[in-house]
């Protein structure tokens, strides 16, 4: 077969950059491993209709590009639900909201992610020095105690990249929250990234960009192992398909896109970005409940933990059911601790914790619903990747630069919004106006 441009993955990224593609007037075929679109958002529906969002689920404010496409193809969205006073467990005392020390911290953390560009945080004043101090070296010293420190940490590095502090580096949290606009709109529910829930789930919208660029331009179950590459054009081969084209976008994470065999073989500073962008690793948990029950004692059902295994919950019920869901989410060394027990005991380990946060009704679910996204072989971890400590300096202007017909896509490459299926969307558009830009690509030039 031979087209314009191939793109590799169905996710936000990959259909963003071939509606692009389209637009433009250039032929496209789209690759996906799975055997659906969307990339990393899944809904699963209870026979009662109730919606359980397994992956990605959220949107907000400034995420322009994907509120654009909610509303080019008439679909809807809800606010998060929000009842009563949120909880925080605070080294066995529980709060309303965390100890004046926090926003300090915060603060701090926020304004110096002010110096740091999201296109280039390589080239930051104090890059060098950022990114070969974890954040979990810095805490340990910015914080005024060791449960303030553990406390950020988790919400930080945990929350917002699902990995231990001790494996994030400075410069890459800064990044992130320069990126999404700072820690008060990342953290936030109402007024931040986690206000809006889409009607039906993400997947919906996926859905619909993928109808959108018409009928046989996607092909599911259709995992590329090679992208080969001359003067000419590029070959990108699955195991029953070869396409030939101009160029190629490969919209997926640095970590699987390592897993691709190039011809020729990828510059070495590129494969070592690939190697040293791994994907975070969190452990989300749907425990559903006959009723909220936790509204009725002027509980919001949002919670973050200093300890435990559990390290935020969010109530995640929707409008069209009267059924309660609490979902409690887990990373980095918490998450893999609760992947080495066994199904029976980690149930009891997430519910306890639960019961620790809004009661002992906790304990007692209709059922418990979890997908862990390190175990899926076309995702390997959630919510995004993210480079190790020292790899922004060494790695970082690898990120986006093509090798020669193949462009890179995927969040991880966002420069506003990057995680997000906001970014995943910019990423998108970004690598096909590159293809567009570069003429000897496209035999519609």
């Amino acid at each position: 077969m031979r087209t314009d441009v191939v793109v590799v993955g169905a996710g936000f990224s990959g259909l963003a950059a071939a509606l692009a593609l389209k637009r433009a007037g250039a032929g496209v075929r789209v690759l996906e491993a799975r055997d659906r679109v969307g990339g990393r958002v899944l809904t699963r529906w209870l026979p009662d209709g109730t919606q359980l969002d397994l992956g990605a689920q959220w949107i907000g404010p400034t995420q322009d590009r994907v509120r654009a496409l909610v509303t080019r193809y008439g679909l809807a969205t809800f606010p998060s639900a929000a009842h009563g006073t949120p909880t925080v467990l605070w080294d066995g005392r529980r709060y309303a909201e965390p100890p004046a020390p926090t926003g300090a911290v915060l603060a701090l953390l926020d304004a110096y992610a002010q110096g740091v560009d999201p296109a280039a945080p390589w080239a930051a004043a104090r890059a060098e020095a950022w990114d070969r101090r974890t954040v979990a070296d810095w805490l340990a010293r910015a914080a005024p105690d060791p449960v303030t420190a553990r406390y950020l940490g988790r919400q930080l590095a945990g929350g917002l990249l699902a990995a231990a502090p001790a494996e994030i580096s400075m410069l890459q949290l800064l990044f992130y929250l320069r990126s999404g606009g700072g820690s008060a709109m990342l953290l936030a529910m109402a007024g931040g990234a986690q206000q809006d829930r889409l009607v039906g789930g993400p997947g919906v919208l996926a859905d619909a960009l993928a109808a959108a660029l018409g009928p046989d331009t996607v092909r599911c179950g259709a995992p590329v192992h090679a992208i080969v590459q001359d003067r000419t054009g590029v070959t990108v081969r699955t195991d029953d398909e070869v396409v030939t084209a101009g160029a190629v976008v490969v919209a997926v994470a640095p970590a699987l896109a390592g897993r691709i065999r190039y011809d020729p073989p990828l510059p070495a500073l590129r494969d070592g970005l690939n190697q040293r962008m791994p994907m975070g690793s969190a452990v989300k948990v749907h425990a559903v409940y006959p009723e909220p029950f936790w509204r009725a004692d002027g509980r919001s059902g949002v919670a973050t933990c200093a300890d435990g295994p559990v390290t935020e919950t969010v109530d995640n019920g929707t409008p069209g059911s009267a059924r309660g869901v609490l979902t409690a989410f887990s990373y980095g060394a918490e998450a893999t601790a609760l992947r080495r027990l066994s199904p029976p005991a980690r149930r009891e380990a997430l519910l306890d914790a639960l019961v620790a946060i809004v009661g002992p009704a906790a304990g007692r679910p209709d059922e418990v619903v979890e997908y862990d996204w390190s175990a899926d072989p076309w995702t390997r971890g959630c919510f995004c990747g993210a480079l190790t400590v020292g790899a922004w300096r060494a790695y970082g202007p690898e990120l986006r630069r093509p090798v020669g017909r193949v462009h890179w896509a995927g969040t991880e490459t966002a420069t506003r919004w990057a995680g997000y299926l906001d970014g995943a969307i910019e990423a998108g558009e970004r690598a096909a106006a590159e293809v567009l830009d570069t003429t000897d690509q496209l035999s519609l030039k």
